[in-house]
């Protein structure tokens, strides 16, 4: 078990019942910054319930009025299924799909705060972020919001790519299975861009492949806890820099995946930092630059995307501060410590063989 603060504080009572998306459209800003401590976050035994998935998500499909692919390698968008009524054995052919695909979209969800929690408990336990704000009583609950009122300095002096990321991956053990709902959007802007793991890793040569393969890079939230005290507010935990591979494999899939993103990832361990800054410049520029294993999302009011942290980046587009203002809120389930399995295969391995036109290995 691995509580992300005390149970007394997660308790109903200490909750306020309020619907934090009319919080936002009547007041804006409503987060707050309290200045309490919280306890390391403690190892645990990660189950994906993805597991149990139905290889052919039929409980997901035959109750959809409409599935599609929208790229090839990533995303798939879903009608006529509301994510607050998802049985179990949903919840694990979701699993087993958004393992595959990557993100998924949902339009005109009803899905609320609370719901949203429960939604998220049953990937994992729910990450409390150590620095930025959140609503009162929810602690859990991360709020995404920007507007014409926004600072514009970091926007101003940071190019877009360099927003592309896996949340909280300096982690022990990052998210898995994270949902997002958007409530109030710009009347135009406000994009969000997600790319495969899975395919930056098949995109690579052999040689490359095999060169990163066992390496591991160091993630840091430094940056985070720089800018929380800059703002005048308390880091909640000390803890602030892991170690993940660089290669790491799904454990529902058994694919391997890219996992390095340069709003967190810092050096690589056992190179110099010429080697380092040069390698993970390289992967950068793959990830920003791969236009065939992205998949890019015009929000609408009351949209959902589930997305896999584990095999994605993503990368919210701000191009709208100058003409609205956008709010959402994300729960973010912790998942397995990442590690990386010799033994598993790409995605693009994997396809040929069950396709016949490679011999299983």
């Amino acid at each position: 078990m691995a509580p992300n603060v005390t149970v007394d504080e997660l308790s109903d009572n200490l909750r306020e019942v309020h619907d934090i998306e009319k919080l936002a459209d009547k007041n804006g800003r409503y987060l707050i910054y309290p200045d309490k401590k919280y306890p390391e976050l403690e190892p645990f035994e990660h189950f994906d319930r993805g597991q149990r998935g139905d290889p052919k998500k039929a409980s997901l499909f035959d109750n959809a009025s409409k599935v599609f692919d929208v790229t090839p390698h990533i995303g798939t968008e879903i009608h006529g299924i509301q994510l607050s009524q998802l049985t179990d054995t949903q919840k694990d052919d979701l699993a087993l799909l958004v393992a595959e695909r990557g993100v998924l979209f949902f339009r005109d969800q009803d899905i609320k705060v609370d719901q949203g929690l429960e939604f998220g408990k049953s990937f994992g336990p729910l990450h409390i972020h150590s620095t930025f704000g959140h609503p009162e009583g929810y602690p859990e609950v991360h709020v995404v919001y920007f507007d014409e009122k926004t600072p514009r300095e970091y926007f101003d002096s940071n190019s877009a790519s360099e927003g592309w990321h896996t949340d909280v991956s300096y982690e022990v053990q990052p998210p898995s299975v994270t949902l997002l709902k958007m409530s109030i959007v710009p009347p135009t802007g406000g994009d969000t861009l997600w790319a495969s793991g899975y395919a930056a890793y098949d995109r690579l040569t052999p040689t490359m492949q095999k060169f990163l393969e066992g390496l591991e890079a160091k993630h840091s939230a430094q940056r985070q806890f720089d800018d929380a005290h800059s703002n005048g507010h308390i880091n909640r935990r000390e803890h602030k820099e892991t170690t993940h591979p660089i290669i790491r494999t799904h454990p529902v899939t058994g694919w391997k995946s890219l996992y390095v993103q340069p709003e967190f990832t810092t050096s690589i361990v056992g190179l110099t930092k010429h080697e380092s800054d040069a390698v993970l410049q390289f992967l950068y520029n793959h990830i920003t630059g791969g236009y065939d294993f992205q998949v890019r999302l015009k929000w609408e009011a009351n949209t959902v995307a589930v997305w896999d942290n584990r095999i994605t980046f993503h990368n919210p587009i701000f191009d709208y501060l100058d003409v609205g203002r956008r709010h959402g809120w994300r729960v973010t389930p912790q998942a397995e410590k990442p590690y990386f399995d010799p033994n598993s295969k790409s995605k693009k391995q994997a396809d040929l063989e069950a396709r016949g036109l490679i011999e299983k290995q």
